[in-house]
């Protein structure tokens, strides 16, 4: 049975909460992370993300994030194309997460 493509921020919180041994990977370019990133996720833009990968984790679940899901997805699609089978988009990226799971950060 194959992973699902994609997790939504709650599930994502769920897993993190519950201590569940995940990577995070956000996508976006540095001056987005300057508004607001996640604590502990591996930034490569993902126009670096072939120079990249050799940096990722493939002993546990790779959750891709970026602004709204678009350019995560491409890049789930990407990584599982290369071998990254535990790559998983996170729907609805950073604005999701700063929406409806942590309000204090910064939407954009």
């Amino acid at each position: 049975m194959s992973q699902p493509q994609e997790i939504s921020v709650g599930e994502l919180k769920r897993r993190l909460d519950a201590g569940e041994a995940l990577a995070l990977l956000d996508v976006r370019e540095p001056w987005e992370l300057d508004i607001g990133r996640m604590v502990d996720a591996i930034s490569i833009p993902l126009n670096s993300l072939p120079a990249g990968i050799e940096k990722l984790p493939k002993d546990r679940p790779l959750v891709v994030l970026c602004h709204h899901g678009m350019r995560s997805q491409l890049a789930v699609e990407w990584l599982r194309a290369n071998g990254l089978e535990n790559a998983v988009n996170l729907a609805g990226g950073i604005d999701a997460w700063a929406r409806q799971v942590d309000r204090q950060m910064k939407v954009y």
